[in-house]
């Protein structure tokens, strides 16, 4: 028998508090994501702490789907939390829900 835990939806920010290009950072029940605006409007959030040495990926800068980790360069997909090219390792992706301009996390 499995046990599967429930997610919980919870309000993260207005979507026009985002903005393509730029990361935003949010704290959801003690973990730090951050969220990032697609050019097609969708928004993908990830842990906020880059795989390598914890940079802080919010602040990195994003070209399309991926940011860059300001600390060390390392590329990570928005979308699937991997590390791109020779780098190894991933962070966490959450599921989100965009809703009447709401932004909401499944944590």
């Amino acid at each position: 028998m499995t046990a599967t835990k429930e997610k919980k939806k919870i309000f993260v920010a207005d979507r026009n508090e985002l903005s393509i290009g730029l990361g935003k950072q949010v704290s959801v029940d003690g973990v730090v994501l951050a969220l990032f605006l697609q050019s097609d409007g969708t928004v993908n959030a990830i842990e906020n702490a880059c795989p390598h040495k914890g940079g802080p990926l919010s602040d990195g800068i994003v070209s399309g789907e991926h940011v860059f980790c300001p600390l060390h360069d390392w590329k990570i997909s928005t979308k699937t939390g991997m590390a791109q090219g020779a780098d190894k390792g991933c962070v966490t992706c959450f599921e989100v829900e965009v809703n009447n301009g709401k932004v909401y996390v499944f944590v």
